[in-house]
């Protein structure tokens, strides 16, 4: 029986699965883990489908755990446990495709060459999703690897929303809007038939909302417009991230607080959004109970989340020329029913008419007859890569 793994690597973690096909061909997760802390004390840990403990180890700094020696372990760790599988391929979570790439990519030498040139586009994430290809492919060149991007789904944007009001060879040159979060976007279409039912071929919106958040417009099951543009610091205020900003402001950091370039990236990346705001934390969960004891900040900083929540899907309301639904996904979009609850009655001009009790459950279906409806749709982006690694093997 056939294999794939997922990996996801950020800066100092690798999250992996992995899945097999059932009876039907659909896939499914029989292996999910994540080794954190590298560079420091990594720790190791792996459960099965059932969420029944496989594996757990931890490293002290003194061992040094790098990210080579850390991605073999995982590697050699899942081919260990595959009972009996053959493992078929690996697939990563790219950010950035570029204008290249609308769909996966089976990685080799010309396709590598290619995502490490838009390094630059995607400086904070690129870098960290390539390092476990080249890892890889140096120990097991053997093993096919298949990319998925975040950037894919929405190259169906026509020219004119992607475009910035900058000279045109800047464009040509690749300055333009992307838009990102598209593994979970292209997940959550995919189920919009069987979920949200009319939607799939309807105008809706679909709001992922965690620690990093952003709007797609779609129609038909296309992304036609989103929030987030040339890199995921647009659009909408983030955990840590600012979202949309004059660019104004970044000369008046560079002028008169005489910030450089990398101090102005850590500010709007890191040390902005709901934490900068609120002055108390990133996770919406503390910002809530701090809000609710009275901490004026904290509710500033979800209020101004909400606002801007609002305000982008009327001018996505207005770019698809209507409305017929919203969906929440993500951590805050599935979990959070008071930011479901404020954004739904922020956008009751649009016709939707929340149901309270519906939402407190959950869902999910979020709203009344009579107007656009809302729905709680889980993304699955892991899921996404899985489908998008057999897909592009069983092609060639």
């Amino acid at each position: 029986m056939t294999a794939y793994a997922v990996f996801n690597a950020g800066s100092s973690s690798l999250k992996f699965q992995l899945f097999e096909p059932g009876a039907n061909g659909a896939l499914s997760p029989f292996v999910r883990g994540k080794l954190e802390g590298l560079g420091s004390e990594p720790q190791f840990i792996a459960r099965d489908g059932s969420g029944k403990m496989l594996g757990e180890r931890t490293w002290s700094a003194s061992d040094g755990l790098d990210h080579e020696q850390g991605t073999m372990y995982v590697l050699e760790w899942a081919r260990e446990h595959l009972g009996g599988r053959r493992l078929a391929a690996i697939g990563h979570r790219v950010v950035h495709g570029g204008r290249d790439f609308s769909g996966p990519a089976l990685i080799d030498d010309a396709v590598l060459a290619k995502l490490e040139a838009y390094v630059p586009l995607a400086p904070l994430h690129q870098p960290h999703n390539l390092k476990p290809i080249r890892i890889v492919r140096r120990h097991r060149p053997d093993l096919k690897q298949v990319a998925s991007f975040d950037t894919g789904f929405h190259q169906t944007q026509p020219e004119i929303a992607q475009l910035f009001a900058l000279p045109y060879d800047y464009a040509e040159r690749g300055v333009r809007r992307y838009g990102f979060h598209g593994l979970s976007y292209a997940y959550v279409a995919s189920v919009l038939g069987r979920c949200a039912p009319g939607l799939e071929t309807g105008k809706a919106i679909v709001a992922h909302l965690g620690s990093g958040a952003s709007l797609c417009a779609m129609v038909n099951g296309r992304s036609v417009s989103s929030t987030m543009g040339f890199s995921a610091l647009d659009g909408l205020p983030m955990g840590t991230r600012c979202g949309s900003l004059d660019p104004a402001v970044v000369f008046y950091l560079m002028r008169v607080d005489k910030l450089d370039a990398a101090a102005v990236e850590k500010l709007l990346y890191s040390k902005s959004g709901l934490l900068g705001v609120s002055g108390l934390s990133n996770d919406m969960r503390a910002l809530r109970e701090a809000a609710a004891g009275g901490h004026e900040r904290a509710r500033l900083a979800i209020d101004l989340f909400v606002y801007r929540i609002c305000r982008e899907m009327g001018a996505l309301t207005a770019v698809m020329g209507g409305l017929d639904g919203i969906v929440f996904t993500a951590g805050i979009g599935e979990n959070d029913p008071a930011t479901r609850a404020e954004v739904l009655r922020g956008m009751e001009w649009a016709g939707l008419k929340i149901d309270e009790g519906a939402n407190r459950a959950g869902g999910p279906l979020l709203t009344l007859a009579g107007g656009p409806q809302a729905w709680v749709i889980p993304t699955d982006e892991e899921l996404m890569i899985a489908r998008e690694t057999a897909a592009m093997l069983a092609a060639r």
